[in-house]
């Protein structure tokens, strides 16, 4: 229950005036159900001659407090006088018709009330489930990238659309008869109270122990559900390796290797979804069972307390009495079964949570310094680490406005996390990066990140217009500038070639563009920003030499008049840097500029003679 209200105060409550609408709607279609049946004791009595009860008119007063003391008592009396009056004056048939038009009215007034009920839960339904793929998307935004770092792609997003999907299937749908069975149990029970209660408070003691067992079954559901919901991440994981990786598969004639471990994952799965079918399709015949035992318990008990000879229940009363416990089983049935879709759908809120309740590292200072680059910026004594060992040690280095620093180095000598700390991707765990003297964990990230255009070794492209992906985080971009953006990245012709020409769709990632073209859209897009710092990471070491000739032109325009940090494999790129600081394992083991460095025949002179080999 704890988790439920909680999950009305996190998702629900917005809205709740939908839900209070439907909530009345139900108390009245409650309210008419039991009307319904109710006008069966007085027609079992009079038209039959089960009891000999004379009934008399007694006034109504609105105004009198007795009347209120006995409201009740007399609302009843008073309907069952008019029904015996009507009977007596007229034909049973016509006593008949009368009551078969009350039964179509009151029907029809209970369906209209229960069709409201549930229109009025639809905005509740679609609205909380669009908040939170809302949520799960602003989140995933706003997550710092070491999160990713740990995180498969693939259960990632088995999480955004698979739990989401169960949340909608399995909490949402029920919460119709989450807030409706309740209300229809309260009153059905009202009105077996007015009747005998006796046999209601027998009846009240037996169903706790029915719910409880039912309890029972929808917690182990539940821990099998969170289990099947990790294990469809490990499904999605393998699919999503499998479809950016079939090149290698096929050319290692991996295919049976990567089906095998697909089917095992898949049994596994299978295994445990048929064991939450299982324990899912025990709801329905488990509270059959129960509601059943519980009829004839309550049918021995009412048998005896009517043969007993001061009974307060007569026959008819026992009838109708029982009319209404049969209409009270279908709600506690369901109310059994919502409550076990739940623990299902909650299993699922579990994993969603995980990403909603993930705290990023790397935020804004509560009060914020603002920022700009007019003379340099600084790493002093920078310490970074993402799991246990150390990646960046004690590193210094200043970076001056206007100049162009390259890091080069081995695999793994930490170039890209020092390229990545500068924009606050990952904050530094000792030491600080400065701007201007300013701290970066001072400023806002905003702020930071608008000073910057980044060029990555792969080019990251979206599926739209050429427009579109160069515009990209620029407000109101015109088309000329968007144009001299393109013509600056030596992207300006093939772009026009293209059959739409700006407005031609790139495909997924940039799929129809080849490696060249793709990185030239990205060089555009980071001309159109014009950032006063530019960060390029291996930017031409996937490309052929024709297609890097191009580019590297394109960098060189770009790199003008802009404080720059290159990422360098190709070490003939980075000649004319001003500053060349060659990493090896976390530190900074030699710097100069080209000339220099060679003519300390060090490292760095070693990996020219590599690379040139």
């Amino acid at each position: 229950m704890n988790e439920i209200l909680l999950l009305f105060k996190r998702f629900i409550h917005p809205y709740k005036r939908f839900l209070g609408l439907s909530i009345i709607m139900n108390i009245l279609s409650a309210f008419l159900s039991l009307l319904t049946f109710v006008i069966l004791k007085p027609i079992l009595e009079i038209l039959f001659k089960i009891s000999e009860t004379v009934y008399e008119y007694m006034p109504v007063d609105v105004c009198s407090f007795e009347f209120w003391r006995h409201a009740g008592e007399t609302l009843k009396n008073n309907f069952f006088w008019y029904i015996s009056q009507h009977i007596h004056q007229y034909e049973a048939t016509a006593a008949l018709f009368v009551l078969a038009l009350y039964l179509v009215l009151a029907t029809v007034l209970r369906t209209t009330t229960m069709y409201l009920a549930a229109f009025f839960m639809t905005p509740i339904r679609t609205g909380v489930v669009r908040d939170i793929r809302n949520q799960v998307n602003d989140k995933i935004i706003s997550l710092p990238l070491s999160f990713f770092s740990e995180e498969r792609k693939g259960d990632i997003l088995a999480r955004i659309f698979g739990d989401v999907n169960e949340i909608e299937v399995s909490v949402m749908s029920s919460l119709d008869m989450l807030f409706k069975n309740p209300i229809l149990i309260i009153i059905y029970l009202l009105g077996m109270f007015a009747l005998s209660w006796q046999l209601t408070l027998f009846v009240v003691i037996l169903l706790p122990a029915a719910g409880y067992v039912m309890g029972y079954i929808g917690k182990q559901l539940r821990k099998t559900s969170f289990i099947g919901q990790q294990q469809w991440g490990l499904l999605m994981s393998q699919i999503e390796e499998t479809l950016g990786g079939l090149r290698i598969i096929k050319a290692f004639n991996a295919e049976k290797k990567i089906s095998d471990r697909f089917h095992a994952t898949n049994e596994t799965f299978r295994k445990i979804t048929a064991l939450i079918f299982n324990r899912q399709q025990l709801a329905h015949p488990m509270s059959e069972l129960l509601g059943t035992i519980t009829i004839a318990i309550v049918l021995w008990y009412g048998g005896s307390l009517i043969l007993h000879e001061n009974s307060s229940i007569d026959g008819a009363s026992f009838i109708v009495f029982l009319t209404i416990f049969y209409l009270l089983i279908n709600p506690a049935k369901d109310l059994s079964k919502s409550v076990y879709s739940i623990q299902k759908g909650l299993a699922s809120l579990e994993r969603v949570d995980k990403i909603l309740k993930a705290e990023s590292n790397v935020t804004d200072p509560e009060h914020p310094v603002s920022i700009a680059l007019n003379d340099k910026i600084e790493y002093e004594n920078v310490w970074f680490k993402y799991k246990e060992n150390w990646v960046i040690k004690g590193v210094n280095m200043t970076i001056s406005k206007g100049k162009t620093i390259a890091l080069v180095g081995q695999s793994g000598s930490g170039k890209s996390t020092m390229a990545d700390l500068l924009p606050r991707f990952y904050d530094v765990q000792e030491g600080s990066i400065r701007i201007d003297g300013v701290n970066v964990r001072n400023a806002k990230v905003h702020d930071i990140r608008r000073m910057m255009g980044i060029v990555n070794q792969e080019a990251i492209l979206f599926n739209d217009t050429f427009f579109n992906n160069i515009a990209f985080g620029v407000e109101n971009a015109t088309q000329a500038q968007v144009e001299e953006a393109a013509k600056i990245a030596n992207a300006h012709e093939f772009i026009i070639a293209s059959g739409e020409g700006y407005q031609t769709n790139i495909g997924d990632r940039g799929c129809k563009l080849s490696g060249g073209q793709r990185q030239r859209i990205s060089i555009a897009r980071a001309v159109l920003k014009n950032p006063p710092i530019l960060i390029l990471d291996e930017a031409t070491s996937a490309l052929d030499i024709e297609s890097e000739r191009m580019v590297q032109d394109a960098l060189d325009r770009l790199m003008q008049n802009r404080t720059t940090l290159v990422i360098a494999h190709r070490l003939s790129t980075i000649k004319h840097a001003d500053l060349i600081c060659v990493m090896h394992e976390g530190e900074i083991v030699e710097w100069g500029t080209h000339s220099e460095l060679l003519a300390k025949n060090g490292y760095f002179s070693r990996l020219c003679e590599v690379q040139a080999f």
